[in-house]
């Protein structure tokens, strides 16, 4: 019998590897009670191309509390910001078997 954590996990490898054979870039985001991350990777998946995250101190300053909307919106835009930057216009949004 396959427990919820292994379920996940295969979830997961499915989405990701869609992804991978669509040959998009992926936008990984972590979400914690105290802090939200997120994360632009490459095709290969290798190498991280844009990163923002709830424990930047300029995001710090402005925020109460690093898990809740506002701070999802924040880390959203400035994801955004970043990517554009870098030159990224599409991503692929991975769920991580959620």
């Amino acid at each position: 019998m396959i427990d919820k954590n292994q379920a996940r996990l295969r979830r997961a490898r499915k989405t990701r590897a869609k992804i991978a054979e669509l040959k998009s870039l992926r936008l990984s985001v972590h979400r914690t009670n105290s802090h939200i991350y997120a994360q632009v990777f490459s095709p290969c998946g290798s190498k991280v191309l844009a990163v923002a995250s709830s424990l930047e101190p300029e995001v710090r300053k402005s925020l109460a509390n690093g898990g809740n909307v506002s701070a999802a919106a924040v880390i959203g835009k400035l994801i955004a910001e970043r990517a554009k930057n870098a030159g990224i216009d599409q991503v692929a949004f991975d769920r991580g078997g959620f």
